[in-house]
């Protein structure tokens, strides 16, 4: 059995990706990487085919995770029936989400896998300082360690 998690913010240049790569690295840790796939996208097209952002390439390399080979991509109706679970950083994402349409996969908000929810979104540090960029990994961090818990309770793992 595996199951598919699509992580999806905006630009797909900042917290979607920083999710992809976080969870990545539990899952490799885990020893579940093949069990469970994991792919990240935007809601706009502004970015498609870019790295993520340099300061969020930065922040999380300072915490060993290597965001420079992700390209962002724009989410698709698609995905909707292509991945198991797609989460939402933000209440605007879940919402462009499922204007999409209706699709097998779960839509809910990432934070929801947080063991001790502080927010319900993981805020977008793009137009902030550096600060943002470590409390988008400080989040990210926590939620993908409850996100693999739950994870592995349905894969019986």
């Amino acid at each position: 059995m595996s199951v598919s998690v699509l992580f999806v913010c905006l630009g797909n240049i900042c917290r979607s990706p920083t999710a992809e790569a976080v969870f990545r690295g539990r899952v490799q840790a885990a020893g579940l990487q093949d069990h469970i796939r994991i792919d990240s996208a935007g809601t706009g097209d502004w970015h498609i085919g870019k790295a993520p952002d340099t300061r969020m390439q930065r922040a999380a390399a300072r915490r060993g995770y290597d965001l420079a080979p992700l390209r962002a991509r724009q989410v698709s109706a698609a995905d909707l029936n292509a991945f198991d679970y797609v989460l939402a950083m933000d209440h605007a994402n879940l919402r462009d989400l499922r204007a999409l349409g209706q699709g097998s996969a779960r839509l809910e908000l990432f934070m929801n896998f947080h063991p001790q929810a502080p927010v319900q979104e993981v805020p977008d540090p793009y137009y902030g300082g550096e600060d943002g960029f470590e409390e988008v990994l400080d989040l990210v961090e926590a939620t993908s360690d409850g996100l693999l818990d739950a994870l592995r309770a349905r894969l019986g793992r």
